[in-house]
């Protein structure tokens, strides 16, 4: 990631640093360290000078912003490195900021050390230790230190709290093309110890076979699976009216099905999931297309398995709806 540097820095106060710590400057977003201001030449007299007349200013205890005005979120995640010190890399929730596993800002800063250092705590970062940093690892110049995409991967799966959550992590990151079935899985065999480690080689297969999210997971096992549904194509790649390339989540090419799942986690507004509903009956009657949302999938499965049944069956599906349990709402468009 290319750092942006505050235009404050490149004014007035910028010719009284060494070169070596102006090029810092710029490739850590205006941040730097006490240590690395002194190797670069600058005395502690200088250092203090500056702090005291406010030309710089302590963010952590060692660590300073080198302008004024507004600290950036990447001066930000520098800083918090920074103060994490040698071998620090981001990583959990503000890893996956970095490497688009997540569109949230992570608060607070996760920060993952080698298990062999400690290092203070402090008000706004996490501090992990972890045995599976590199000490030695070197990041390309202006580029924050990270944990990568896989291992960012297993220590989310580590630390959550529900299936969903596993399944979302792992799926997030095939849905958005960041990792493969290899890659995910050698770095999955380097830990001894894991969390969830007995459900992982079916979310890994699910998501490699074009499971890109956990709502697509949860369709795929508690509707299609678990009612003996046809399998439908997963990720089928079609052309927009605008001439762009999209993908049809579930596509049931025999019957001329398809199946859109939202996957924002939230109920539906009551008028919006009353459209829904007349919109997937039409569908089920004559349309091509169905659409779900989490709560029609996760909550409601029996019944959206049902409604997909009478849609195939309308196309020429002739095979049985299977009730997923005796108490199951869909027995009763089986024997319809």
């Amino acid at each position: 990631m290319e750092m942006s540097v505050p235009a404050v820095i490149l004014t007035g106060m910028s010719n009284e640093m060494p070169p070596q710590l102006r090029e810092l400057v710029r490739l850590q977003a205006g941040v730097v360290t006490r240590q690395q201001a002194i190797d670069s030449g600058l005395s502690v007299g200088a250092i203090n000078s500056k702090v005291r007349f406010a030309r710089w200013r302590s963010i952590y205890r060692g660590v300073y912003a080198t302008f004024t005005g507004p600290i950036a979120r990447e001066a930000q995640l520098w800083a918090a490195v920074l103060y994490a010190g040698k071998g620090a890399q981001l990583s959990h929730e503000t890893a996956a900021e970095l490497n688009r596993l997540s569109d949230r800002q992570s608060s607070p800063i996760h920060v993952s050390i080698p298990v062999a250092r400690r290092v203070r705590p402090v008000k706004g970062i996490v501090i992990h230790r972890s045995g599976h940093i590199d000490a030695g690892a070197r990041f390309p110049r202006g580029v924050i230190p990270r944990t990568l995409t896989e291992e960012t991967i297993i220590d989310l799966v580590n630390e959550a709290t529900t299936l969903d959550d596993v399944i979302g992590w792992v799926t997030v990151g095939f849905g958005k093309r960041l990792t493969g079935e290899g890659p995910l899985r050698r770095t999955l065999s380097t830990r001894q110890k894991l969390r969830w480690r007995n459900r992982l080689d079916e979310i890994v297969a699910a998501a490699a076979g074009g499971a890109h999210s956990a709502l697509e997971f949860r369709y795929d096992r508690d509707v299609e699976r678990a009612h003996r549904l046809p399998r439908a194509q997963r990720q089928v790649p079609f052309t927009k009216p605008d001439g762009s390339r999209g993908f049809r989540d579930r596509y049931y090419e025999r019957y001329g099905l398809v199946v859109e799942l939202d996957g924002k986690q939230t109920h539906p507004e009551h008028q919006r999931g009353r459209d829904r509903r007349r919109d997937n009956d039409a569908a089920a009657g004559g349309g091509s297309t169905l659409r779900y949302d989490w709560d029609e999938v996760t909550r409601q499965a029996c019944a959206t398995a049902a409604q997909v049944a009478e849609s195939l069956r309308k196309r020429g599906w002739t095979g049985r709806l299977r009730p997923c349990s005796p108490r199951c709402p869909a027995a009763a468009a089986n024997a319809a």
